[in-house]
């Protein structure tokens, strides 16, 4: 989702992500403002999502540093001239995996009868097409000459 949507995905997944720690005993959490300074929170995330691991006994094989630092930099590597930017952007994506991985089996781990939400919907499907268009708009525009 986060490719086909530009990016503007993994702001909605770094904010439901804060909204559910939140919920689960971090009140003073604000989900939009860990959000909108999503470069200065996520290594707490992702550090949060380490020690949860832990505790629930389920193998978290990330570093939430290097995660932190390697999401940062690429995210901010937009700016990059030619095809830089889409490389970029395809590790950014990256970096957020191993998370989201582990975040799926401590969920698997806590709440066993969960719904994963592994499906699609119409939205989904939607924002991919049209996502996926304009990302392919957006390449090819970065092929032509000036």
């Amino acid at each position: 989702m986060s490719l086909a949507t530009l990016g503007t995905y993994e702001l909605f997944w770094f904010y439901a992500n804060w909204h559910r720690m939140r919920r689960r005993g971090h009140p003073r959490i604000s989900p939009f403002w860990r959000t909108f300074f999503a470069y200065f929170f996520c290594y707490s995330l992702f550090k949060t999502v380490k020690v949860e691991a832990a505790s629930a006994n389920v193998p978290a094989r990330f570093s939430p540093g290097f995660m932190a630092i390697g999401w940062t930099v690429t995210s901010l590597g937009w700016r990059l001239p030619n095809l830089g930017w889409v490389v970029c952007f395809f590790a950014s994506v990256a970096f957020l995996v191993p998370v989201q991985i582990s975040m799926n089996h401590v969920n698997q781990a806590l709440y066993p009868g969960h719904d994963p939400n592994t499906r699609f919907t119409a939205w989904n499907i939607a924002g991919i097409v049209l996502g996926s268009l304009l990302l392919v708009l957006a390449i090819l525009g970065s092929l032509l000459p000036d």
